[in-house]
């Protein structure tokens, strides 16, 4: 809109400070909007104070509140409950000191073993039965936390868990091990990102400290059986129980863990096949040929199953030990991934003088080996073993049958 210049009389803007023509003053400084004040930088990990515009909200100030931290360090914010907005900025900060030296909802009642229930039952549907093993075990490790509120624990109770936490076996009291203290660390991440989620609590401490145990983690060095070895396995079945496991191990590529979980409904002796797998998405519910050289034993172990009534492939009578305090002698039950190391390490090594440091995952390493020698196809290796295939035409698109996997296992002689 125009108007006329009181002094010269020319148009200028209504908006106009001043007069462009003659310089005549139009608007006092009183008469401009106040410049917006600058409110102080927070601290970080504070929380954040942010103004709605364009909204006409009666409360613009919105405040997020610091719930945790990522694996990077980079901050998770979420709204204050129950109420995140307000009329002025300094009623949204007075809010967000209140938040921060008393963070928690208190009237919720949730315990610990409430909270570790509720999520091993949604996190064991996706993970390996090792790994939900080792969740429980770290969990043996925390009891003092275990019917604690949620809302109640801080970095010292987890603290303190980690360092002075024990459980008892056969009457000896047994403290963490460096391991161990590392496992309790990721557990606490996860059952409180999932108390996070679930808006138990408005921080994840356990992502606020760190744990320095000590552990080393060691490189995963296997090592392939040589030919000699295998030899000597061939020649040695009777001398051991689990020789014939290693030797079927080495011609069909399980994981340990997989290969104890065979079942006999996961077996075709008629066809030639296993049926198993886990851990990740190539290798749940794969198909994988009896190669001819471990046929025998495969059958051998599969007619003493039913002859036991085990559902499992490889079975072993479970005696009274420390680990099995409340089992019945003489039950039967399936080998674990644990007694067939320790049995490998401890008694198949020593009694054959095969390499020391033979560990349960190097029957795989041998089947790959010896897979590559014999130049089988690339695309079979990984089918059988459960490796992920990058190519989509051929993960995809490429149908593939047991006649053909039979063909390129059979290349290994």
């Amino acid at each position: 809109m125009l108007i006329l210049c009181p002094e010269c009389e020319l148009q200028v803007s209504d908006k106009a400070i001043a007069c462009p023509h003659c310089g005549y003053p139009l608007k006092s400084k009183s008469s401009l909007p106040p410049k917006k004040k600058k409110h102080m930088r927070l601290p970080n990990g504070f929380g954040q104070i942010s103004e709605v515009r364009g909204r006409n909200l009666r409360k613009p100030f919105r405040v997020l509140v610091t719930a945790g931290h990522t694996d990077d360090g980079k901050p998770i914010v979420r709204p204050l409950r129950p109420v995140g907005y307000f009329e002025t900025y300094n009623e949204a900060y007075e809010a967000l000191v209140k938040y921060n030296a008393h963070p928690f909802d208190l009237s919720n009642k949730t315990t610990m073993q409430d909270l570790f229930d509720s999520w091993l039952s949604l996190r064991e549907k996706k993970v390996d039965p090792s790994t939900v093993s080792r969740y429980k075990s770290a969990w043996a490790y925390s009891s003092s936390i275990h019917h604690m509120l949620v809302r109640d624990v801080h970095i010292s109770h987890l603290q303190n868990c980690i360092e002075n936490g024990s459980v008892t076996y056969a009457g000896k009291i047994r403290h963490p091990e460096n391991n161990v203290k590392e496992s309790m660390k990721t557990l606490y991440n996860l059952l409180f990102d999932y108390a996070l989620a679930h808006e138990l609590v408005d921080k994840n401490y356990a992502r606020m400290f760190t744990v320095d145990s000590g552990y080393v983690r060691k490189p995963n060095c296997h090592i392939a059986y040589s030919d000699e070895e295998l030899a000597l396995l061939w020649s040695s079945i009777d001398k051991h129980p689990i020789i014939d496991m290693i030797l079927i191990q080495c011609y069909s590529g399980w994981r340990p863990g997989e290969m104890c979980d065979l079942k006999l409904e996961n077996v075709d002796m008629e066809a030639g096949a296993f049926t198993g797998g886990q851990k990740t998405k190539a290798g749940i519910n794969r198909t994988v040929p009896i190669h001819p050289r471990i046929y025998n034993l495969v059958k051998s172990r599969y007619e003493k199953a039913i002859e036991a009534k085990s559902p499992y492939l490889f079975f072993r009578n479970r005696q009274r030990g420390f680990r099995q305090l409340n089992a019945v002698k003489g039950e039967i039950t399936k080998m674990s991934y644990a007694l067939f190391e320790q049995q490998l390490t401890s008694e198949v090594i020593p009694l054959l003088s095969l390499n020391p440091d033979h560990k349960g995952h190097d029957g795989r390493v041998t089947f790959v080996t010896m897979a590559k020698k014999a130049e089988m196809d690339e695309y079979a290796i990984k089918r059988i073993v459960g490796h992920h295939i990058s190519d989509l035409t051929e993960r995809v698109y490429t149908q593939r049958d047991l006649r053909w996997l039979k063909n390129e296992i059979q290349k290994i002689p």
